[in-house]
């Protein structure tokens, strides 16, 4: 019988679900005469992939049978955050168990040091054999892997380059594929199987631009989707919100981001275009684009007919939410682009989980799946037209808020409540291992709640820090705190080499996630708040305090 997830009331903004069978239960654990194998960690992660688009969760938008195995047989956790909403930084904070000014990647213009500690190296001290394959995002080459075959930078959809332990190969073919098949002959073919291993697999997809795999094109051409209830925000109460430049009408590149790169040249996008046609015209086989054209051509006169030939200007109209709306056309043309990103995101997250199939059937016909724990989540989460929004960065529900699910033999079954974090898988996979946690790492070890005890003094609250500004986007600077049912947080002035970053943005913002779960009434400096706000500083500084962080510098109320 197919295993349903049945939906809760939204939370925070995103769907959240009961228990999958109402109990805990553990599988019997191995007797005297039947030593247990050392377990293996497979680490699965994806980038920008959304809370929303896994069934497991949420319902709304797609099935996804392969990636909710692991939850039917294992855990959801249902309060999974990240320590910085954006790609390098929270792989960083992975790999480390530290937050981002801990371990020095606080944004994706700087470097990781590779040189520092990381739970890759103390598991090959520990007899480990370890892997990285596919997307890393860091800058500086992999340490602490016995093998490495990752993703030259954010990595191409299709025909991507890789470096494998120091040389560089392209390599035919659509990257998720790929990737999962360079995982499967390492397991095969590479991995010394006297060892247990720990392979990292992190898939390029559903980062931006989301282009399909010629197989999954078709999938959701004639849905179309409801448009999330913020999409028509008017960000009142929060100016850095106002101020971002990730909104879906605006900011949303017609030929870059929707592929509408037509041979005549009369669909035009913003600085992106030319990236947008290259994308076409250079990266694609001719076996490729001929499965490309077959799909795109009839979006492209559609778009034509739609918003060219018969409107003026192509109707997209400048939008001022923040001053009270926009013109018809320019409504329905952001629905237009809502539409075609939604279908492009979903299709790529179909080849995310067929290939998450694929790895899954490998360790049950062969035997791994009882001595392995394996963990599936993405880098942050990401808007999925909420907010009118495309993209993360901000400490929003949204993009703080990332998928979590795993498995571990004879471990609990069910949901997963307490507030976790990114920081925490390091030293989970450590504890696993049987190796001891330093004391230098931030994080929390998820082994007992994955065992299904309840440990009695678990975090009451999470810390969060985005950096990276200026920069694309311009979501501004800011970092907070949040519990189980508040969230404060400060946007703060930024500065480089000593001088004031211009239109930057120094406010407070308070929300409760009960009574205001899409976060749109801003409560701080209301009457009423005063001790609510007292106490989350309070805390704020504690968080602070602990995790040694600088931000105390940037001040408070």
């Amino acid at each position: 019988m197919k295993k349903t997830f049945p939906l809760l009331p939204a939370v925070s903004g995103i769907t959240v679900l009961t228990a999958l069978t109402g109990c805990t239960s553990r599988a019997p654990q191995p007797t005297a005469d039947e030593p247990s194998k050392p377990m293996n960690i497979l680490y699965i992660m994806c980038d920008d992939h959304s809370y929303q688009t896994i069934s497991a969760y949420d319902q709304r938008f797609i099935h996804t049978p392969n990636i909710d195995r692991i939850a039917a047989d294992g855990v959801r956790f249902t309060n999974s955050f990240v320590a910085n909403s954006l790609s390098g930084p929270s792989r960083a904070c992975m790999l480390t168990g530290k937050h981002s000014h801990a371990n020095g990647f606080t944004d994706n213009t700087v470097t990781f040091d590779g040189s520092q500690q990381t739970f890759p190296k103390l598991l090959q001290k520990a007899g480990y054999e370890t892997a990285m394959i596919g997307k890393w995002h860091l800058v500086s080459q992999p340490t602490g892997f016995d093998y490495w075959d990752i993703l030259v930078g954010q990595g191409m959809y299709y025909n991507p380059e890789f470096i494998c332990n120091g040389q560089k190969v392209q390599r035919e073919g659509y990257a998720t594929n790929i990737t999962t098949d360079l995982a499967l002959d390492w397991l095969a073919n590479k991995h010394d199987k006297s060892k247990p291993f720990c392979l990292l697999l992190h898939h390029k997809a559903p980062h931006r631009t989301w282009m399909p795999d010629s197989c999954d094109m078709e999938l959701f051409s004639d849905k179309d989707f409801p448009l999330p209830d913020t999409f028509w925000d008017d960000y009142d109460g929060r100016p850095a919100a106002a101020a971002q430049e990730m909104h879906i009408l605006r900011d949303m590149d017609l030929v870059y981001d929707l592929k509408l790169a037509d041979k005549e040249g009369e669909i035009h996008g913003g600085g992106l275009e030319g990236w947008g046609r290259t994308m076409y015209t250079s990266l694609l086989n001719p076996n490729q684009k001929a499965f490309w054209d077959r799909h795109y051509d009839p979006v492209i006169e559609t778009f034509k007919d739609s918003f060219l030939r018969n409107a003026p200007n192509g109707s997209e109209e400048t939008m001022s939410p923040a001053n009270g709306g926009m013109k018809a056309d320019a409504r329905r043309l952001a629905q237009w682009k809502y539409n075609q990103y939604m279908r492009d995101y979903l299709r790529v997250i179909t080849s995310i989980d067929r290939n998450v199939g694929r790895v899954l059937d490998y360790l049950e016909e062969n035997g791994l799946m009882e001595n392995t724990l394996i963990v599936y989540t993405s880098d942050q989460g990401f808007y999925m037209g909420e907010h009118g929004w495309f993209d993360k960065r901000f400490m929003y529900e949204e993009s703080f808020r990332t998928p979590l699910l795993a498995r571990l033999p004879g471990g609990m079954k069910g949901d997963i409540r307490q507030l976790v974090q990114n920081i925490d898988y390091a030293p989970t996979f450590l504890e696993l291992a049987g190796v001891p946690i330093p004391d230098d790492i931030q994080g929390v070890s998820l082994l007992p709640l994955l065992q299904g005890r309840r440990p009695r003094h678990w975090r009451e609250a999470l810390y969060y820090h985005y950096y990276e500004y200026p920069a694309e986007h311009a979501v501004r600077r800011h970092y907070g705190i949040r519990d189980s049912r508040y969230k404060l947080i400060h946007f703060y002035p930024a500065s480089l080499d000593g001088i004031k970053v211009k239109d930057t943005i120094d406010s407070w913002e308070l929300y409760d996630l009960k009574n205001d779960p899409q976060e749109l009434h801003n409560l701080y400096g209301q009457p009423g708040t005063e001790r609510l706000t007292r106490r989350l500083m309070k805390k704020l500084h504690e968080l602070q305090e602990q995790y040694d962080a600088p931000e105390l510098k940037y001040g408070s109320e």
